[in-house]
């Protein structure tokens, strides 16, 4: 559909931000499972943590990550939202990553550091992991998604 601009010319219409969100959505996900199989077959039969993470891809991580994206902040200085920023988090202090975000009492007696295994234990069930924190994601269930989101956290340093 067009509109006329003020000399009288037809100009094309612009589609609507929501369409465009639409469509790079659509895009990623037609190409998020490009070299998946391939990974899942270079993990080996049974693959464990390590092999997971040997074949994992910071690109599928990011994609990933675009459900934390609502609550987390992942660029460095970047401000705490609902959930504290994750900027450096491999390595870090369990509940300690940003000294501005009140963590849960849960998640504070954790302790310890932000390593792959304790990430993977996280982000495949946070309650289970720290039972009574508030955070309200379900979970990873694969554990190749696991490790794609560890890759990409990795790479935030």
């Amino acid at each position: 559909m067009a509109s006329v601009t003020d000399k009288g010319k037809e100009a094309p219409k612009r589609p609507a931000p929501l369409i465009l969100w639409l469509a790079t959505v659509a895009m990623l996900a037609a190409c998020s499972n490009d070299d998946r199989a391939a990974r899942r077959a270079a993990a080996g039969p049974s693959p464990d943590r390590a092999a997971l993470l040997r074949v994992a891809s910071v690109a599928a991580g990011e994609r990933q990550f675009a459900r934390c994206a609502a609550c987390h902040a992942i660029r460095r200085d970047a401000p705490d939202r609902n959930g504290p920023t994750l900027f450096g988090v491999v390595g870090a202090p369990v509940a300690g990553v940003s000294p501005r975000f009140g963590y849960t009492a849960a998640l504070q007696r954790v302790g310890g550091r932000w390593t792959p295994e304790r990430l993977d234990a996280w982000l495949a069930d946070p309650r289970a992991f720290a039972p009574g924190t508030s955070m309200g994601f379900p979970g990873l269930a694969d554990p190749l998604d696991r490790a794609d989101v560890i890759a990409y956290l990795q790479a935030q340093r």
